[in-house]
């Protein structure tokens, strides 16, 4: 391989992308976020959504909070890599915003549900795909009734879900067992670390000048 082909292969290198998936409780969204603060150039990608804000959510950092009607705007341009209704709320993953973050070297991390994975999996083909399971249905129940930020039927329909989602898993490329948080905390991110050390994100520059030293 030529000089000028490796610094052009180089300069070609962009983010990855890895989508993890969960029934609601299964701990997706705290994983994501410890494993951001721990790993440098680990991104967010930050969501639309019609659902009202839960307490302590901030909008432009836990969700782009929109009305139906906007979301609707820019689900018609085409603006959302994946678009999903969850629970009776509309959900989209900005094609821009991905973009720009993989462009720029960032890996980019997104917790959506499997209907979004499935169209995520069309449209960056090359995407990591990582399910989040609980340790059981009780303890599933369990973390469910301790948020006390859903309904108690709320709570039914998400429990049912739960059910659906979850025999979805073979449609993953890693499982992640959420029975202690530090554990699964330390296998996302070795998932994303391996994916880091794969030649496609190797340095050529870099290893050409240790093998002619």
């Amino acid at each position: 391989m030529t000089t000028s082909i490796m610094k052009k292969r180089k300069n070609i290198i962009k983010g990855d992308i890895f989508i993890v998936s969960a029934p609601s409780g299964a701990g997706k969204t705290t994983l994501c976020r410890e494993t951001i603060k721990k790993l440098p150039r680990l991104v967010h990608s930050v969501s639309y959504t019609t659902r009202p804000p839960r307490r302590g959510e901030k909008n432009g950092i836990d969700y782009f909070f929109v009305t139906k009607e906007r979301f609707n705007r820019m689900r018609e341009r085409g603006e959302f890599a994946e678009w999903a209704m969850v629970h009776g709320n509309l959900y989209g993953t900005s094609i821009r915003k991905l973009e720009e973050l993989k462009s720029k070297g960032y890996d980019i991390i997104l917790d959506i549900d499997v209907q979004g994975a499935d169209q995520m999996r069309r449209v960056y083909k090359d995407a990591f795909l990582i399910f989040i399971l609980p340790p059981s249905g009780i303890a599933l129940k369990k973390r469910l009734r301790n948020r006390k930020s859903d309904s108690k039927a709320e709570i039914s329909r998400r429990i049912e879900k739960a059910r659906d989602e979850m025999s979805r898993y073979g449609d993953y490329d890693f499982i992640i067992i959420n029975d202690n948080l530090h554990d699964a905390l330390k296998e996302l991110e070795s998932i994303i670390i391996s994916a880091r050390l794969s030649l496609t994100r190797a340095d050529n520059l870099k290893i050409e000048k240790l093998i002619n030293k």
